[in-house]
């Protein structure tokens, strides 16, 4: 999510002579790290809330796993959404002539999102960085240009999508726990490869058994 508002920054940047804006572009990256960091310790830590919490994966392996794929992710399916935070959600046309308001409303609305994620991380609040980033980039558009800076159309579009999204995964997620009852925790599989040491009688297998070898090891 930072890397998404830093395009902006960076390519507003790049668009004109700003020399004299040039501090706020190098501010714009540290806060960017600063946004990342508060991503990390409220965003990942939901997705990977429960794996840890049933004791799948440890800590240090959820750690290693959403540095992998939150990049992987980032760079190969985030130019689509990158382009709504920048150009969907604000008028960037009205900032043609004040290049260097969009680049300080760009910077405050990482800003402001980063320190809320900080808050709510340590108050233990699951929040979404998407939220906050949306709605810091409103904000600033709000006041810097008012009403006829915000794309409303696409605002109501990404609010439904909030609506949506705790729906559509938690009837995916019923679906596929279900499934997961019926054919796999429920189902008893006798193995004629593992008996006992004497060979006399297959033991009762549960795959869920397995499950537990592994991450134990």
């Amino acid at each position: 999510m930072a890397t998404l508002i830093t395009s902006t920054t960076a390519a507003t940047a790049a668009s004109g002579p700003l020399v004299d804006h040039l501090w706020m572009l190098i501010l714009g990256f540290v806060i960017a790290f600063v946004l990342a960091f508060s991503v990390g310790a409220n965003d990942v830590a939901n997705s990977f809330g429960t794996a840890v919490g049933s004791g799948v994966v440890t800590l240090k392996q959820a750690c290693i796993l959403a540095s992998i794929f939150e990049t992987v992710g980032s760079v190969l399916l985030g130019a689509k959404v990158s382009e709504t935070i920048r150009k969907g959600l604000i008028d960037v046309e009205m900032y043609n002539s004040t290049q260097g308001l969009l680049m300080a409303g760009s910077v405050s609305a990482m800003f402001g999102s980063a320190v809320w994620q900080l808050v709510a991380s340590f108050l233990k609040l699951p929040i979404s960085g998407t939220h906050c980033i949306v709605g810091a980039t409103i904000g600033f558009s709000l006041v810097a240009k008012g009403q006829e800076g915000v794309k409303w159309s696409e605002l109501i579009k990404i609010v439904m999508s909030w609506f949506v999204s705790p729906l559509l995964s938690g009837i995916m997620s019923g679906i596929l726990f279900f499934l997961v009852r019926a054919f796999i925790l429920h189902k008893v599989t006798f193995l004629p490869c593992m008996k006992t040491f004497h060979g006399a009688h297959p033991i009762d297998f549960k795959p869920s058994g397995i499950f537990a070898d592994v991450i134990g090891v």
